[in-house]
């Protein structure tokens, strides 16, 4: 709880990147204050009901997922879930939990690093002067009002901070104006999960890893509308053995800065997530018995606006797996760029070679039209194409670390967030193990 409305630092929008950002400052001796609108730290990974966090390693599949390239707090958040019987992690890349636990996990982080966290709160409105962002304005239960901080740090995923105070955006992409499907997540019980791998292990063998055949056949018999063409992932821990999480659903052309599209895509998503379970009951093997367990508050959104920075990420620049002076570490997801006019993966999406990775720059969350303010997440400093790969909720968490922790080096050393020490930056991020060279990569997975 918070009874103070003056901050060194505000984090604005606790998930991936507001946790990582806020007990990053934290740890540097910063008084910080998380402010989210649900009851939960984590965001999608908790309130969206994604209970599946990847890719901590290079880009590889199964067992070639080993050399871990992501550290710091997005690390060990997965370490403690583990630790506290939640979850489990696999090949040092992907990390599947129990979204419940990984509430409880977050705010005991929360509480050993002395965060402030206040809940069910709106951000509002930036409070700006002169070019410089000096507090929030915030509505809640309580009534309107206003938060100051040194630093503000937008990770809003929406960029809605951001976008108030003044800053230049992107949105969408450049064909159509269209940003990614949204997706309502679901969990689903009664599940015999051996046999349901055992019938996609099949279909794959068959060249139908997807299982774009049975959606089809669906679809042709009526039982199934045609907002989905491949399966995007069941997430599954050893813990809860017959539960799964389904990321299936799709809703085009839903804006995320509008509240009715939000409304509108939640109730389309809830629509499809019950059509879908029974399709599943009639078309999946170990599937017959299911039954909804629940679907999150929030529906998932991939993309919305891409905050302008002093540095913008490219498609180019990721796909040359490209290393520059200011890393604050390392990016590894394929180009994933779900349909914007339709079911299934856009044909921008890009899937790289084994042993992929790239480093990214400090300059994508530092905004380049306000002072005192960072972005970081999904509203990063970033091309349509090249957030498809920056946009998964580890490399949010490494954005939120170095913004956290540049917040604080920023606040000591009297300067603006361009004017930061870019050494001093990664000494600082190396003492808080995350990746950001291959030195690091090599000391981390001996």
């Amino acid at each position: 709880m918070t009874k103070s409305n003056e901050y060194d630092v505000i984090v604005v929008g606790g998930g991936p990147a507001g946790v990582s950002a806020a007990f990053a400052a934290s740890r540097q001796g910063m008084k910080t204050l998380i402010v989210e609108q649900f009851n939960c730290l984590g965001g999608i990974a908790t309130a969206g009901g994604h209970g599946h966090i990847c890719l901590y390693s290079s880009w590889g599949w199964g067992p070639k997922m080993e050399t871990r390239v992501v550290g710091g707090v997005i690390w060990e958040v997965a370490e403690r879930v583990v630790k506290a019987g939640y979850g489990y992690t696999k090949f040092n890349a992907i990390s599947d939990f129990e979204i419940e636990g990984m509430k409880y996990v977050l705010e005991n982080m929360a509480e050993e690093t002395n965060t402030d966290v206040l809940y069910y709160t709106q951000f509002s409105e930036a409070i700006v002067e002169d070019g410089v962002i000096n507090g929030i304005v915030v509505q809640n239960k309580s009534g309107r009002a206003k938060y100051y901080a040194k630093r503000i740090i937008d990770c809003t995923g929406d960029g809605d901070v951001a976008a108030s105070a003044g800053c230049g955006f992107d949105y969408g992409d450049e064909e159509t104006g269209n940003c990614q499907p949204m997706t309502l997540m679901f969990t689903i019980g009664g599940v015999d999960w051996d046999k349901a791998q055992a019938f996609r292990a099949q279909r794959r063998d068959a060249g139908d890893h997807d299982l774009k055949t049975v959606w089809q056949k669906a679809q042709d018999n009526g039982d199934m509308r045609p907002f989905q063409s491949k399966i995007m992932g069941w997430w599954w821990t050893p813990t809860r053995p017959d539960q799964v999480g389904v990321n299936f659903t799709h809703i085009n052309h839903a804006s995320a800065i509008s509240a009715e599209d939000l409304t509108s895509a939640t109730i389309e998503g809830r629509k499809q997530a019950y059509e879908t379970i029974d399709v599943y009951r009639k078309y999946i093997p170990g599937m017959e018995n299911c039954y909804m367990v629940s679907t999150p508050n929030t529906v998932g959104t991939r993309e919305s606006r891409r905050i302008h920075g002093i540095y913008t990420l490219t498609r180019d620049y990721v796909k040359a797996q490209s290393q520059c002076d200011g890393s604050i570490g390392y990016g590894s997801f394929f180009i994933d760029i779900h349909g914007t006019k339709g079911p299934g993966m856009d044909t921008k999406a890009w899937m790289p070679e084994e042993g992929f990775k790239y480093q990214i720059p400090y300059g994508v969350i530092v905004p380049k039209d306000i002072d005192n303010l960072f972005v970081a997440g999904r509203c990063a400093s970033a091309s349509h194409e090249a957030l498809g790969s920056l946009r998964v909720m580890p490399q949010c968490g490494i954005m939120g670390e170095a913004a956290g922790t540049a917040a604080a080096l920023s606040i000591r050393d009297e300067v603006s967030p361009d004017k930061v020490d870019i050494k001093d930056l990664q000494t600082l991020l190396k003492k808080q193990n995350c990746i950001i060279d291959e030195a690091d990569i090599d000391a981390a997975n001996k």
